[in-house]
């Protein structure tokens, strides 16, 4: 299993080696620096005897009463010696009798209560006449939300089996602050209508219920370093998404830093930032890195004043000083995204130089040159640049390589490449290219294939069309799938609605690029060239379908056949809002039999019969009738439940993969 490893005492840090050698140098070099006394925290520093004789009553019986409720109170005799003492006052007098009346009336109180148990009592041994229940236990105020640690850690040691729980949890954490977004922007667009008025921002709602819950990853822990179950590459969609799972925990600012307030040796720690070209004087050449500090900016843009070595700038320097990585997130400005720009995790680096210059506004900034650390997965933001360039012009982007710039021959809205520079297979070439399943003739006479909703200017959830999905359409105004179900009924041929109506999503067809290609890991496989948002529909899983009869016979001549019902229900993930709503249900409605066909790709296939195996998929299989109305006879449907970056490979889960080998034969 991983460990955390609690992150090295700054104090025993020694002075860092120069620039030269800091980018080399392993994060765990050890290092010596005289020790630097860590500020006293309230409540921690010991109490001067000016304070104690503070806290200590003026009377000092007051003091015996509260220490011990049960001592016995002095008799008269007693009393009279106490009288007699020259410090002694009538005052102290008139206080004595005061406290041993009190105390014969509360224990005949407390006698009572033992004798008829007729009166309730909280604590006979409070001193008081009537006890008063702790107010403690009757106010509760729980916080919203759990407070960040100021407790840096490394997480070391991750086996194989750790970093796949760990990218299943920040799969899941994902797929349910998807979801949540999904949903608030629906539920916005109900109230309001699709583009009237200003609307609450889905991001932001779905980030305030995770945090509200208890949803937002690795709070008890502030981890220096990489983040366990991200990858280098993933992309995010929005700047909330970061704080959910930790990789940045800054809402606004570009520099994430532990403040000198919480750390252990008064001095701020950075472990993150983010460079989005906010500021004018940053260079970015990639595994270089030019990073200007913040602060000085006017309210749109440009210098205005000089910046200080404060904050996140103290907090870079420091970090630099001794030789403390930091997480590069990189903004970048996307068209066709949700929104203008997308943010990349591109891995770690290292601060080697920082200075303080004149900007190009002429007002003073602080600049911190970064080296990206040696060994590292290709940064996201490189790979994003490339396929721009490899969409429009792909022989130039790679010369060497491919087999066909559309195995689809034009069958699909847009074209599907094939690239092998493994080995000289060319397998996929062989094939007939099949767009749409082939059904048997006899399920369009079916009972039911002539109905349809007479909606003329859109589908919304009170046709005959939503009906059939449980009173709501499946889809959100962009064509996001809201959540997953057992079949969802889009509307066909018979229905008056227009093309554009959101319940037709899956009959348009391919919309994102995507690339068969061959892997030394996986045989054949399929990437996306295009940023894919979760929700989104990708392309359906095309065959020639077989009825049970017809398989038998087929399986027998060795002919390759998938089973629909062998997918692992992954479309209850999708969706599934139970984490944060009680009242939430299931989708159960249409119920649909086992599907007892079999699909024929040994002959005619499309793309997606080449996606790998994988048991932590980024693609679900969605059951979807638009054509004809046998629910035993449904459309394969392929929608995306992660946002998946350009030359991501897509991944479905089969349920069953070859005893032998591991993977799926149709796979490879």
């Amino acid at each position: 299993m991983g460990s955390l490893v609690s992150f090295q005492d700054l104090n025993l840090l020694p002075d860092p080696p120069s620039s030269s050698t800091i980018a080399a140098a392993p994060t765990t070099t050890p290092l010596i620096r005289p020790k630097i006394e860590p500020k006293v925290e309230p409540f921690d520093e010991p109490m001067t005897q000016i304070q104690t004789h503070q806290l200590e009553p003026e009377n000092p019986r007051l003091s015996l009463l509260r220490s011990s409720p049960t001592t016995s109170f002095p008799d008269s005799n007693d009393l009279n010696s106490v009288a007699e003492e020259p410090a002694a006052s009538s005052k102290e007098n008139l206080y004595s009798e005061f406290f041993r009346i009190t105390e014969m009336f509360r224990s005949a109180f407390a006698q009572r209560m033992q004798k008829y148990g007729d009166v309730d009592v909280l604590d006979p041994n409070s001193g008081a006449i009537v006890p008063v229940p702790d107010q403690r236990q009757l106010v509760v105020s729980p916080r919203r939300y759990k407070k960040r640690s100021s407790e840096l850690v490394r997480v070391t040691n991750l086996c194989i089996e750790d970093q796949r729980y760990f990218r299943n949890v920040v799969r899941r954490t994902r797929m349910l602050y998807d979801a949540l977004r999904i949903f608030s922007m629906m539920d916005e667009d109900k109230r309001h209508g699709i583009g009237m008025g200003r609307k609450m921002r889905g991001d932001l709602k779905a980030a305030a219920l995770l945090r509200s819950r208890g949803f937002w990853m690795n709070r008890d822990k502030r981890i220096v370093g990489s983040i366990p179950g991200v990858y280098i590459g993933d992309l995010f969609l929005f700047r909330m998404e970061l704080c959910v799972v930790g990789l940045h925990g800054q809402v606004q600012a570009g520099i994430d830093y532990l403040p000198s307030s919480q750390s252990s040796n008064g001095e701020p720690i950075a472990t993150s930032i983010i460079v989005s070209g906010g500021y004018e004087d940053d260079e970015d050449s990639g595994d270089v890195l030019i990073y200007t500090g913040h602060g000085g900016q006017g309210k749109f843009s440009g210098e205005r004043c000089h910046q200080k070595l404060e904050g996140g700038n103290l907090a870079l320097e420091r970090s630099m000083h001794y030789g403390i990585e930091l997480r590069v997130i990189r903004g970048i400005k996307h068209e066709g995204s949700l929104t203008t720009k997308v943010y990349v995790y591109d891995g770690l680096y290292r601060i080697v130089e920082s200075w303080f210059d004149v900007g190009r506004s002429g007002f003073g900034v602080y600049k911190y040159r970064l080296l990206r650390i040696e060994g590292q997965p290709e940064m996201g933001s490189a790979i994003m640049r490339f396929t721009t360039t490899l969409k429009t012009r792909p022989l130039q982007a790679r010369p060497m390589g491919y087999l066909s710039l559309d195995i689809s021959m034009k069958k699909e809205n847009v074209p599907i490449f094939l690239y092998n520079d493994i080995d000289s297979d060319h397998d996929p070439m062989y094939y007939d290219y099949l767009p749409r399943t082939v059904f048997p003739a006899f399920i369009y006479h079916a009972a039911g294939n002539n109905t349809g909703c007479d909606c003329l200017s859109g589908c919304d959830d009170g046709c005959v069309c939503a009906q059939k999905n449980g009173g709501e359409i499946a889809y959100d105004s962009s064509g996001f799938l809201l959540r997953g179900k057992p079949l969802i009924f889009e509307c066909g041929a018979k229905c008056r609605c227009p093309q554009n109506c959101r319940n037709r999503v899956t009959q348009k067809g391919l919309k994102n690029r995507l690339e068969v290609f061959r892997s030394r890991e996986t045989g054949w496989g399929v990437r996306t060239l295009d940023v894919i948002h979760a929700g989104t529909f990708i392309c359906e899983y095309a065959g020639v379908v077989l009825t049970r009869e017809q398989a038998q016979i087929c399986s027998m001549n060795g002919d390759s056949l998938i089973y629909p019902s062998r997918f692992t229900e992954r479309w209850k993930e999708w969706g599934d809002l139970s984490q944060v709503y009680q009242e939430y249900v299931s989708p159960t409605y249409p119920l649909i039999p086992p599907l007892d066909f079999a699909m024929d790709v040994s002959r005619m296939r499309n793309v997606a019969c080449y996606i790998s195996h994988s048991t932590s998929p980024n693609v679900l299989v969605q059951f979807v009738l638009y054509d004809h109305s046998n629910m035993m006879f449904p459309h394969l449907m392929l929608f995306a439940i992660e946002n998946i970056p350009p030359m991501r490979e897509l991944s479905l889960d089969y349920g069953v993969a070859d005893e032998y080998t591991g993977k799926l034969s149709i796979c490879n």
